[in-house]
């Protein structure tokens, strides 16, 4: 017999992969790939079980915007563990990671940056979701520099984040691994220039 914990384990396991569909449905097709019927397919769960946790497509979308946004919050959170550069160089690494560089997550990403400028819902959580990464960096090269003005460090990430998604970009028509790395040193030169 189930338990409470085992059965709440289950629906979020489902609702995990109802998610996971949809951005994979996303990341293949676009917007135009992403429908209930496509998601429980893809997700292998009925199509009650798919309306069950999302609304409809736009509750998906917010979804996957929020769960990008969680990521992207988590590369640049702060290890109290680390010393400040070494949690300043980790971030700026961690973009590069080839997990990330892939095609069907940076695919993702493109269609996701493309609906928020298309729906305002979604580029209020866009927005928001880029003003807490900036943020994050901001905040880690002030404490691995801490001589910098906020101003200086906002503006070190600001320029950062342009170097970073122009990696991502990028890397969708298949630049190198060396390239990557060229670009990935120009942020650390930016972090911590003089």
């Amino acid at each position: 017999m189930k338990t409470g914990t085992a059965k709440s384990g289950d629906r979020a396991d489902r609702q995990t992969r109802i998610l996971d569909a949809a951005m994979d449905l996303l990341s293949r097709h676009g917007i135009s790939g992403v429908n209930m019927r496509a998601v429980a397919r893809e997700a292998g769960v009925a199509l009650g079980l798919v309306n069950y946790y999302y609304e409809d497509k736009a509750s998906l979308i917010r979804a996957a915007l929020k769960r990008v946004d969680e990521h992207d919050v988590a590369l640049v959170a702060p290890d109290p563990a680390s010393p400040p550069q070494e949690r300043l160089i980790k971030a700026l690494r961690d973009v590069a990671d080839p997990a990330l560089l892939t095609r069907p997550y940076l695919s993702l990403r493109l269609h996701l940056w493309a609906l928020a400028k298309a729906n305002e819902d979604f580029a209020a959580i866009n927005d928001a979701a880029f003003e807490r990464y900036v943020a994050g960096l901001a905040a880690l090269i002030g404490d691995a520099r801490p001589e910098l003005s906020a101003e200086e460090c906002r503006k070190r990430a600001d320029d950062i984040v342009v170097v970073q998604n122009g990696v991502w970009l990028t890397a969708l028509l298949g630049m190198d691994r060396a390239a990557t790395e060229r670009s990935i040193s120009r942020t650390e030169e930016i972090a911590f220039a003089s």
